[in-house]
């Protein structure tokens, strides 16, 4: 049984408190947009700050994976859980302040986001590797999916029962879990010091630019789908006059994602990573046209589920090539750099599919998420072209960790053993 190895390699402590540690991330567009609101009275600030916010985690979290790489998950981790406690501490203050302060505040918060969820598919790669235990890491990545759908369910979850409570729990709540989980979290269960370059090495391993450029691509056209979904389950309640019907049906969307996620480390080795990127793209694409249709012929929320189960396999082999194409000593970063996608992607989504929503409702919001999805097929498909069986964009051998993947012109890097 995958997971219950997974349970004997990273030991019973980690599961929990690694889900906790990442709820902050899942609370905090929500969390400030509650907090600027009350404070100005003004949706349209608040959006403006919790944007702003997104933009600054998407060049942030490159940012931290790169001095991870350099000083240690562990000591990188620890800083950033501690500037993103004092960063919301910042934006608390700044509440009863000016609008530039609390614009700036909330920029400060995105910027020093803990990169929880980045940072522990390397710590997976890393330990499975140093266990010989290579065949778990597709087990790892499925759980790490599942972990992050559930937390983008009991995030906001929490964020709207505190809500009710005061505009300034949600926050504070963030806080508490930055300091009881999030740091814990990073002194436990992350590597001391990054490796260090064998005597014969000059300079750093060769992060493949481009191959890593499609995989950014194809997780903000994840985040562009997300977006997308979020406005059109927004503007599906305030028709049916129900509110919080957005929330129900968009964690509806999360926990189906995370149950097909989970069960993802099922998968047969012999369907290759190649094979599931393209795969999966396609079905993602047919999920969001099923979602389209289904909204229309039969209702939202029942669509919504159809296409939930669509997601994670899609986002997993994301994750899975990427950690395949990163030489060793640069994961985190190239990691990170993927996640940026996300937030990018989503802001992008909300935008154009609100501007369609205005005139078109429910099914303007949901074409964005069919055209993009079909965009991420067709790049998906494009990228396999160009690799032509070369295995340098799309990486499927196993384990890839003996050598840094390159492009034609460049000489690769010898990669170094683990610790």
């Amino acid at each position: 049984m995958s997971y219950r190895s997974l349970l004997r390699l990273a030991g019973v402590g980690f599961f929990p408190l690694g889900f906790l540690a990442r709820l902050p991330y899942a609370a905090s567009a929500l969390s400030t947009l509650i907090l600027v609101q009350a404070s100005t009275h003004s949706y349209a600030f608040a959006g403006l700050a919790s944007a702003a916010q997104s933009i600054a985690i998407a060049i942030g979290g490159p940012l931290v994976g790169a001095l991870a790489d350099r000083y240690g998950h562990r000591s990188v981790g620890a800083a950033a859980a501690i500037a993103n406690f004092a960063a919301w501490a910042a934006l608390l203050a700044a509440s009863r302040g000016t609008q530039e302060s609390m614009l700036a505040a909330a920029t400060l918060v995105g910027l020093t986001q803990p990169q929880v969820g980045p940072l522990v598919r390397v710590h997976w790669s890393r330990l499975v590797r140093s266990h010989n235990e290579h065949h778990l890491l597709s087990a790892a990545l499925s759980y790490e999916a599942s972990a992050d759908e559930m937390s983008f369910v009991a995030g906001p979850a929490l964020v709207g029962l505190l809500a009710s409570v005061s505009p300034l729990a949600p926050a504070v709540a963030t806080m508490s879990l930055i300091a009881a989980s999030t740091l814990p979290f990073a002194l436990l269960y992350s590597h001391r010091a990054t490796q260090q370059p064998a005597s014969g090495d000059r300079g750093k391993p060769y992060l493949p630019r481009r191959p890593l450029a499609v995989m950014f691509l194809a997780m903000a056209a994840m985040g562009a789908v997300f977006g997308a979904i979020q406005t059109a389950v927004t503007v599906y309640a305030d028709t049916i006059d129900e509110p919080g019907a957005s929330g129900l049906v968009y964690a509806e969307f999360g926990i189906g994602s995370a149950l097909v996620g989970a069960a993802c480390a099922w998968l047969p080795p012999r369907f290759s990573l190649r094979a599931r990127y393209v795969s999966f793209a396609a079905t993602l694409c047919a999920g969001m046209l099923i979602l389209f249709a289904g909204a229309q012929l039969v209702s939202l929320p029942v669509a919504v589920a159809l296409a939930s189960f669509t997601v994670a396999p899609y986002m997993i082999s994301l994750y899975a090539l990427t950690e395949r194409l990163a030489p060793t000593e640069r994961a985190a970063v190239a990691m990170t750099i993927l996640c940026a996608g996300g937030p990018l992607g989503t802001a992008g989504g909300q935008a154009v599919s609100g501007n369609l929503a205005e005139g078109h409702g429910v099914e303007g919001a949901l074409l964005v998420a069919l055209v993009v999805a079909a965009g991420a097929l067709l790049l998906a498909l494009w990228a396999c072209l160009a690799d032509r069986g070369r295995n340098i964009w799309i990486v499927d051998c196993a384990p890839a960790k003996n050598r840094a993947p390159r492009e034609p012109v460049k000489q690769s890097q010898t990669a170094l053993s683990e610790r």
